[in-house]
């Protein structure tokens, strides 16, 4: 059984399957005409050096994000490497300024440094030169099973922020990058003054920064419609980002691609204060399904490995879902509040 469809939350069914002898695409267009949802479309992606240079001429930067990344097990890391360092080598031949979210769980099955060395290390890791350049981190729930995740902040040094903290910010051309540790806000090893410590020093940040535009990533996602589903452990910081007026938020931690409209923290949809968000967890670890459709849920891939590439502007942001056969799911815009 394999996925291969995008659906759109609007429509009545939450995920189609293939059939033996029926391609994935055909089936979801007869499934869709038949409950009148407009059917599912694949695209065929533009180059990558076509797509960086439209980059470069809009004056934009990239931002490439995926959690949920290597498993000595899986071939899915080494294809969604290889997707992401030809985007980075495009973008550095058009000068474009680039930078990787690593949405957490970068090494199974527990963020040992067996698991950095021998899983993370020959995709993502040591031997991706180009990508530990510009790979931005934060910690998942796996690499804190092994003491905090030290592990995670000996093998990533200073590009992970400070140990037992994790979370940092940056800018990216024209955008405000804010990168949070779920782990602090879930896990009750975490005391509560490290707990408000984290938020303190986000509405901190966030009141400093000059930029318009403002993104934010951690694991954890406040909704989702996958394994684990809504997670109302991450509402402190989806409201601190929300009275700060932020416009886009990226989680992994499920096994899937999904894209939410614009809601608030308590899950209800608001085109004005609300924020955009996406679930980004096919890095490489074991892929998994959909439950029924969370509220505000608008668009859905599974089963298939891949990064999310978003092209920054003055203004707005452009996204797409690059699965590692180089097509493109899902390709929208958006604007800045």
């Amino acid at each position: 059984m394999r996925f291969e469809v995008v659906v759109n939350g609007q429509c009545a069914e939450p995920k189609i399957t293939t059939m033996r002898g029926i391609p994935g695409l055909l089936l979801a267009s007869l499934f869709a005409g038949a409950l009148g949802c407009p059917p599912p479309v694949q695209l065929t992606p533009p180059p990558a050096t076509a797509s960086a240079e439209l980059v470069a001429e809009a004056g934009g930067s990239v931002l490439i994000a995926v959690g949920d990344i290597a498993a000595c097990d899986s071939r899915g890391d080494e294809g969604t490497a290889a997707v992401t360092d030809s985007i980075l080598r495009a973008d550095s031949a058009a000068n474009v300024k680039d930078a990787v979210a690593a949405l957490g769980d970068l090494a199974y099955p527990s963020g040992s440094a067996r698991d950095f060395e021998q899983c993370f290390g020959p995709s993502w890791g040591d031997t991706a030169k180009l990508i530990m350049k510009r790979i931005r981190p934060v910690p998942g729930n796996h690499e804190h099973e092994s003491g905090f995740s030290s592990p995670y902040y000996a093998y990533l040094g200073d590009r992970a922020g400070s140990p037992r903290k994790g979370y940092y910010s940056f800018d990216l051309g024209e955008w405000h990058v804010v990168a949070l540790n779920s782990e602090i806000a879930r896990n009750e090893q975490y005391s509560a003054v490290e707990r408000k410590a984290q938020e303190d020093w986000l509405r901190d940040d966030l009141k400093k920064s000059t930029k318009k535009c403002t993104l934010a990533y951690w694991h954890h996602p406040r909704f989702a419609s996958s394994y684990h589903g809504n997670d109302p452990t991450m509402t402190s910081f989806w409201t601190i980002l929300e009275e700060a007026n932020a416009d886009v938020i990226l989680a992994g931690h499920e096994h899937v691609y999904e894209r939410f409209r614009s809601q608030t923290s308590a899950g209800v949809a608001d085109t004005v204060k609300g924020i955009p968000s996406f679930v980004v967890g096919t890095g490489g670890g074991e892929l998994r399904g959909f439950n029924s459709p969370a509220p505000n849920s608008v668009a859905r891939v599974e089963g298939h490995f891949g990064i999310l590439k978003l092209t920054l502007g003055k203004e707005g942001y452009q996204w797409a879902f690059i699965d590692t056969q180089r097509r493109i799911w899902d390709p929208g815009q958006g604007k800045c509040h």
